[in-house]
């Protein structure tokens, strides 16, 4: 099986094997709808689907011209001498769909990887009314953005609990499949807690055998009460269609995404100072455990809040404030969508009893030598370079680059680069230095992946 990121939807039907990244994500409708009997005595879903489909729409968006990606392209002078038009002509595109979650706000949840370079963003409703789209915000480690229209008479979903779920219960999926307009399918969730699908790391996905396809991307996955109880975004298929195999961001995690960019318009992830790994069967004879649940600590950062809070390595977290973690991926996603300061509430297994620690969030720690020094071949991009032999250092044994800033609307935004990101790596070579970073920048031809530390944890992103 192949695995890609997702392309806008003129694309799709190109792609052999693939898993295709799609969108959305959740919040208030009106009171829970119930499978019923029709005048006929059969049984019927139509009152649900009539209740939740309005406030699933079409998300459609304005992409700038490849040769405008190159600075050099939009030179006027290059352009003059080389004879190019003055401005290329821009294309829009279907993307995908997205979920009305604040009807008062206008508020609309879908995948960062539909909106992704937008240039313009057009939003359809059910009832065919067209509105522009403000970005309130993205997050691409859960590929969740946040959208904003005014309009009168907008239905919103209301938001339900994911972490209720249960595999079997019943589902609707919600989008606009192949652009060809609204569609509604439905299956059952077919498992719980599915990670390893990309790089980024912050996965806890929903998998449904509900028809989920191309432009699906940002639809609702509704329940039987009229609930959204996730977004849907992954698809795995030999030929880029359905093979009953999809995958949902769950409505807790998107909740608390949305809360975040709206607030602060990204999340600010912070730092508990503990690395983690799931639990083998080698370690849970060890330990005396009775399952293979939770998320076993391996190693706690001297003078982080893990440390300060009492946590040890071998330690297993079985839930956090209150709700039983599966795996180490879950709990990683969880961590890095509580915000810097909360207090949070750590279930533990030691020494085959149960124990409960409280600790807080704190804000990522770096140390740098210089003032912030502008990454030429990365237009937005600041970074300093970490004081060799200092505690960083040290914990990464070696050097490398802290982000000190990124500057608003630029191509390192849009990458998805943070302010106190730690980048370690390009194209898996490390880097210590501003210069080593440049040096393997201007050597990639095609693109590049830069290997990064974000709070407690590792991801790569993908510029092209």
């Amino acid at each position: 099986m192949k695995i890609i990121k997702p392309l806008f939807l003129n694309n799709f039907l190109k792609i052999p094997g693939a898993l295709l990244l799609l969108l959305g994500v959740l919040l208030p409708l009106p009171a829970p709808a119930q499978t019923v009997a029709d005048p006929r005595g059969l049984p019927t879903l139509a009152p649900l689907v009539n209740q939740v489909t309005p406030a699933v729409v079409n998300v459609s968006v304005v992409t700038r011209a490849p040769m405008e990606n190159n600075p050099l392209f939009r030179d006027p002078f290059f352009r003059r001498f080389f004879n190019f038009p003055e401005r290329q002509q821009r294309q829009e595109q279907a993307a995908g769909s997205g979920v009305i979650v604040d009807a008062a706000r206008g508020y609309i949840l879908t995948n960062n990887h539909v909106i992704k370079d937008a240039e313009q963003i057009n939003i359809t409703l059910k009832d065919r009314r067209q509105f522009p789209a403000k970005l309130v915000g993205t997050d691409p480690g859960t590929d969740i953005a946040v959208l904003q229209i005014s309009a009168p008479g907008l239905a919103a979903l209301r938001i339900g609990d994911s972490d209720s779920l249960l595999v079997g219960d019943y589902v609707l999926a919600i989008g606009n499949p192949f652009g060809i307009g609204q569609t509604v399918t439905s299956g059952i969730v077919s498992a719980l807690g599915r990670s390893g699908l990309s790089v980024e790391g912050y996965e806890d996905f929903i998998q449904t055998d509900a028809s989920i396809n191309p432009g699906n991307s940002g639809g609702a996955l509704v329940n039987l009460r009229g609930e959204l109880i996730g977004i849907n975004t992954a698809i795995i298929g030999p030929s880029g269609g359905n093979v009953g195999i999809g995958f949902a961001v769950p409505s807790v995690m998107a909740r608390a995404v949305m809360e975040q960019i709206v607030r602060y318009g990204e999340v600010r992830r912070g730092r508990l100072g503990i690395e983690m790994a799931d639990v083998t069967a080698d370690a849970q004879r060890k330990l005396k455990l009775k399952s293979l649940d939770g998320a076993l600590i391996a190693n706690v950062e001297a003078d982080s809040p893990a440390a300060q809070a009492g946590l040890r390595i071998g330690d297993v977290v079985a839930s956090l404030n209150n709700r039983p973690i599966r795996s180490a991926a879950e709990l990683r996603a969880r961590l890095g969508l509580t915000p810097v300061g909360d207090e949070i509430e750590l279930g533990i297994v030691r020494e085959g009893g149960p124990r409960s620690i409280r600790t807080r969030i704190a804000a990522p720690q770096a140390s740098a030598s210089d003032e912030a020094k502008t990454v030429a071949l990365l237009p937005g991009l600041r970074v300093v370079e970490i004081e060799p032999g200092s505690p960083l250092a040290q914990r990464l044994r070696g050097g490398g680059l802290v982000v000190a800033a990124v500057d608003a609307d630029s191509r390192a935004l849009q990458a998805g680069f943070r302010p106190g990101d730690i980048i370690v790596a390009v194209n898996r070579r490390r880097v210590q230095t501003l210069a080593e970073f440049q040096k393997l920048l201007g050597a990639a031809e095609r693109g590049y992946a830069v290997s990064l530390l974000r709070g407690d944890f590792s991801l790569t992103i993908i510029v092209r």
